[in-house]
């Protein structure tokens, strides 16, 4: 059978972004106030449509700069953000103005500075996930970001078990009680400092000394790490049991 445009209708492609990053010792997502319908007034991930002049990736980082001021490369203090692809979102009657199918991107990145809202928000701050996540009609996500910051969080709490990328939550340099509180913000547990020493010390790869220490933790000096070349961890480190 011969192949028609007119049997499929225009359908839009879009970007949503999961951006997390800990702040005061919580994991908390970048969410915007819509600032036009639908949903005008409401929180949500930011994101947008794709351009027919750029690939996914490429949009992503337009649109977390444009709506927040952030982008996926940082110099200075903060490390590079971490940005990947999450899921694919594609419900009929996901948004009310036409088929429109949404390639969610999830981005790690240390504690970042306040976002600055652009383009068509209306605002935007750092939202701890738990007030999101919590069903409090309040923090109620438009569209289907819910069920999209879920999926984020999740893909987080899993990777950390077997990979490096919870030091993407950290600075270039760290100590390892900043990390351990980094898996404790992302898992909501709290961890046996003694017992998660051994384990990332003693795991190969994934620690390297930087030949210094901190007191910025307070207390007695601490040795300062950096993430070494390591992108599976062996044995994983398994979230407790909640």
């Amino acid at each position: 059978m011969p192949y028609d445009p007119s049997d499929f209708p225009p359908f839009a492609v879009t970007v949503d972004l999961v951006v997390l990053t800990v702040r005061r010792h919580a994991l908390c997502a970048l969410t915007v106030r819509r600032g036009e319908e639908p949903h005008r007034g409401e929180w949500a991930l930011p994101g947008g449509f794709v351009r027919t002049d750029e690939d996914l990736a490429s949009a992503a980082a337009r649109e977390l700069a444009e709506e927040t001021g952030l982008r996926t490369q940082d110099s200075g203090s903060h490390a590079a953000a971490h940005l990947e692809q999450l899921a694919t979102y594609g419900d009929p009657g996901r948004d009310p103005r036409m088929r429109v199918v949404s390639v969610a991107h999830l981005v790690l990145a240390p504690d970042l500075p306040a976002p600055t809202p652009g383009g068509d928000a209306g605002g935007a701050e750092w939202t701890p996930v738990g007030r999101l996540m919590g069903g409090a009609a309040e923090e109620r996500l438009a569209f289907d970001h819910a069920r999209i910051l879920a999926d984020g969080v999740e893909r987080a709490r899993s990777k950390i078990e077997y990979s490096s990328l919870a030091a993407a939550f950290c600075p270039p340099e760290f100590t390892v009680g900043e990390l351990r509180r980094v898996y404790e913000a992302v898992w909501g547990v709290s961890l046996d400092p003694r017992n998660f020493h051994r384990k990332v010390t003693g795991t190969p790869g994934f620690l390297v000394p930087v030949g210094g220490t901190t007191t910025r933790q307070g207390g007695r000096p601490a040795q300062l790490f950096r993430a070494g070349g390591a992108t599976v961890l062996n044995p994983p480190m398994l979230r407790p049991e909640v």
